[in-house]
């Protein structure tokens, strides 16, 4: 009986046109853990570290609680200090670190935006000024297979946003690799996902993402 034998997807081979010289190229480092990527492979950047919680400087008249926060999958949180502030026994608004007010909320109501929290009042009201402080800290930087929803350790590396160029093995330690990372027209057909990735539906989600690093895929 013949043997049967698999070819690998060929470095590059996804690609249909790229900018100028090499920018559309960037060289990155995958993360340890990944395993065996083949080319083509669509990446997420792991974009975020751990997040803190403190009171705003000088503490707080209310003696109510925050729950501790996480980054909201997908939502394009960002790195840097978020502040919380009520304006009222139970009502607050919340600041990103650019300045931007992201959301409003009031006690026992998850917040939704960005970050997943929820405030709780305690024995003294807060007042006016009251607030938190929520600290996200910046994640490596390194790639990962783009999976399907937030995932521990890989936070942001739900958002699509590059191709690995060549294949890499990280099955035990971080890989340097090379990644199209914008201004790219890519074969459809060519592209891998992760394992999670596993649908038509969730496919079209990462490609959309790409489409927003300005990678387009026919």
């Amino acid at each position: 009986m013949p043997t049967t034998f698999t070819e690998n997807p060929r470095d590059l081979a996804f690609l249909l046109s790229e900018a100028n010289g090499l920018l559309s190229r960037e060289a990155i480092t995958v993360l340890s853990g990944e395993g065996k990527l083949k080319a083509g492979t669509v990446l997420g950047k792991v974009a975020y570290g751990a997040v803190s919680t403190a009171a705003k400087s000088g503490g707080n008249t209310g003696n109510g609680t925050i729950s501790a926060p996480t980054v909201i999958g997908g939502s394009g949180a960002k790195v840097g200090v978020y502040k919380l502030r009520f304006t009222a026994a139970t009502t607050w608004t919340l600041v990103d670190p650019e300045g931007f007010e992201v959301g409003s909320g009031a006690n026992g109501v998850a917040n939704a935006n960005d970050l997943a929290f929820t405030t709780t009042a305690g024995g003294t009201p807060f007042v006016a000024g009251d607030g938190f402080d929520i600290t996200v800290a910046a994640g490596s930087g390194k790639y990962v297979a783009s999976p399907h929803t937030l995932t521990a350790g890989k936070e942001g590396g739900e958002i699509a946003c590059a191709i690995l160029a060549y294949e890499v093995d990280a099955t035990s330690a971080d890989a340097p690799g090379v990644a199209i990372t914008n201004d790219a027209e890519v074969k459809k057909p060519m592209l891998v996902y992760a394992a999670s990735v596993d649908d038509s539906t969730k496919q079209a989600a990462k490609l959309t993402q790409l489409r927003a690093v300005t990678i387009k895929a026919r």
